[in-house]
């Protein structure tokens, strides 16, 4: 079975056991083996991994992984090193720049975020190479809903960035008043620059600071 390596283990454990998720396994094992899948098999669970409940503080929402070759590594909108950034990450660095004047990065990689307690969470957590959304409606939505229910039913507060429509129908899981909801158009560029201006992040970091948290270092 999946081992995540932090709380997340116990609080998911009997969601690997549920009638979903088996027949959602089954589905990945025939699609890893005759497609190409991303991303890696043993990065699909990667946000997880590296930022336990505990330490979540921001929830950064995407729709599923990138459908090319070496992009996706298990976190929402980044890439691994040395990988071209893509579009809707670079007008996520250009928003950066604009609202908290950070520095446009090389990198795509967003590790850095993570560590800090930025859950980069997709909706559906692997996709067949080339075919977006193609891994849609077979049981990684049930999976993915409960780590946001879960993460809205802490006590301290939390920041949830929810980019475009997809994202947004993720509100109704969150009703804990003390959380902070940020809705904003999708980063990509068919959202012809609606994205641009939300200042989500200067908005995240004065909402942690006044709950007596640490804000988070957006620079990469």
């Amino acid at each position: 079975m999946v081992n995540i390596g932090n709380d997340w283990d116990a609080i998911l454990g009997d969601e690997f056991k549920k009638e979903y998720y088996l027949l959602l396994r089954k589905f990945l094992i025939d699609e890893y083996r005759n497609y190409a899948v991303f991303p890696d098999m043993y990065d699909i669970f990667n946000a997880l991994r590296l930022t336990s409940l505990a330490d979540t503080k921001v929830v950064i929402l995407g729709q599923d992984p990138y459908i090319k070759r070496g992009e996706a590594h298990g976190l929402a909108f980044s890439v691994q090193d040395g990988v071209r950034i893509p579009p809707s990450l670079f007008n996520v660095y250009k928003e950066l720049q604009a609202d908290l004047g950070c520095d446009i990065p090389r990198t795509g990689c967003l590790v850095k975020w993570a560590k800090q307690g930025v859950l980069l969470l997709n909706a559906v957590l692997t996709v067949r190479g080339g075919v977006s959304n193609s891994h849609r409606g077979r049981g990684w939505e049930a999976f993915t809903d409960k780590v946001i229910e879960t993460v809205a039913g802490k006590d301290a507060p939390v920041v949830f960035m929810l980019w475009g429509r997809n994202a947004a129908q993720k509100a109704d899981l969150i009703r804990n008043k003390r959380h902070l909801v940020l809705k904003a158009a999708h980063p990509s560029p068919m959202a012809q620059g609606a994205f641009f201006g939300c200042r989500h992040f200067s908005k995240a970091n004065s909402f942690l600071v006044s709950n007596g948290l640490e804000a988070i270092d957006w620079q990469i």
